[in-house]
This record gives C-alpha cells, sequence and structure tokens, in this order.
C-alpha cells in the first residue's frame, strides 16, 4: 500500500473507487423500479412468498428485463419466469404468446398464473411454482449435437 495515501474504506458495494451510488440509470431499470412501485395487490401478495428465499431457499427478482420485456418474477438460478395475468391479459393473448416465445427460446420456462388464483389459491400457486423448480433446468444441447449416453 501506498503510504502517501490515507487508509480509506474499501469502496461501497464494490462499485470501484469512491463507491456510492451510481448516478447512472438505464431506461429499462427506471422502468423496472415504476413496475415494482405500482405492483398489483396479487403481484404484492405473492412477492411476500418469494423475497428473501422464502420458498425452498430459491432466489426471486421482480420485475426483471429480459430483452425487450420484463419479467414479473424471476428464478435466474433455474432460467423460471412467473407471470402473473389480470383482466388486461384476455385482451393480449397474442402478445404473451409472442413474449413467451421470445423467453422460451432464450432458455427460460415461463409459468402463468391469473391474479385471481394468486389471490384465493396462494398455497396452490406456491406449490406449482416449488414443482417447477424441482424440474432440471433446460440444458443446451451440446456443441457436437450428440447427447452424453450413460451406461
Amino acid at each position: 500500500m501506498r503510504e502517501d495515501l490515507p487508509d480509506a474504506p474499501p469502496p461501497a458495494g464494490g462499485r470501484g473507487p469512491g463507491g456510492g451510488q451510481r448516478t447512472f440509470r438505464s431506461r429499462n431499470t427506471d422502468r423496472a423500479q415504476d413496475l415494482r412501485n405500482d405492483a398489483s395487490p396479487p403481484e404484492r401478495l405473492l412477492w411476500q412468498s418469494l423475497k428473501a428465499r422464502q420458498l425452498g431457499g430459491h432466489k426471486f427478482s421482480r420485475q426483471i428485463p429480459i430483452g425487450p420485456f420484463f419479467a414479473d418474477f424471476l428464478c435466474r438460478e433455474h432460467k423460471l419466469v412467473v407471470e402473473l395475468d389480470g383482466t388486461s391479459h384476455d385482451v393480449r393473448q397474442d402478445e404473451d404468446a409472442q413474449r413467451d416465445i421470445y423467453l422460451v427460446v432464450r432458455g427460460y420456462r415461463v409459468l402463468r398464473f391469473q391474479n385471481a388464483d394468486v389471490m384465493a389459491n396462494l398455497e396452490g400457486v406456491l406449490l406449482s411454482i416449488l414443482q417447477a423448480l424441482d424440474l432440471p433446468t433446460p440444458q443446451p444441447p451440446p456443441a457436437c449435437g450428440r447427447g452424453r449416453e450413460d451406461p
């Protein structure tokens, strides 16, 4: 360590010299923050059970940008997207299908639940999510195009 520099605490949050808060925020980050702040009651209720690794020790994030879309809830480790659909999704079924295709092509699995299901049967929704997390995460095929054969 150089003797002419005063002892300084390590940077906050590992953000390099000076640490502290970033001043730059992308539009996606701002939009994600707005979506989190404007969460519907079913989203808030489900989040209470998903946050802080409460569901089987799995880490979830909410309103995460994936390409041009925002996942309501995402477990990155298992590439599982959980979407809640309200009445507005009744008229957006084609858009939801395109979104699901976009995510699936990129290796994500998508679970969709109606807001009413979360409000009336939260335990059933959580059980469905937990069962999906117990399924193996899809792996890309090997470069040679042939899978490993087990004896």
